[in-house]
């Protein structure tokens, strides 16, 4: 049985960069490429303020973590991208410690499938993002 890593962020954290990555989406893949939205989309808001009042409090939230949870939620996107699995857990930890700076709201806002991989990554971990959803 693989033993499960201690993660220094909650993954009642990590949800909610999930759920906030989320809303944000449609912007962060933006990026000047034109996204084809059906009718029903528009209804929801994508394109509207709400997202950039999504993106902005996800760049404020994971700018005041502490640089051991930021280093953790990168190496769980690594981690959920398929950059390793559980075992690889230290060495993507480790790469992620390094990779460190100033920039790491903006660089995991700008990644695309931001949520999934975190998704994917703490379903690796036990938990899920439906557990989460619940306690809402």
């Amino acid at each position: 049985m693989q033993v499960i890593p201690d993660l220094s962020i909650s993954p009642e954290k990590v949800f909610f960069v999930i759920s906030k990555s989320r809303r944000s989406d449609s912007e962060a893949g933006g990026g000047g490429v034109v996204l084809d939205f059906g009718d029903d989309d528009m209804s929801y808001g994508r394109g509207g303020r709400g997202e950039t009042t999504d993106r902005a409090e996800l760049a404020g939230f994971v700018r005041a973590l502490n640089v051991d949870e930021q280093i953790d939620l990168v190496a769980l996107a690594w981690l959920g991208r398929g950059d390793g699995d559980l075992s690889d857990w230290r060495q993507l930890r480790a790469q992620a410690a390094q990779a460190h700076n100033q920039r790491t709201a903006s660089y995991l806002i700008g990644t695309p499938m931001l949520a999934d991989y975190l998704e994917e990554a703490m379903t690796q971990f036990g938990k899920s993002f439906e557990e989460f959803e619940e306690l809402l």
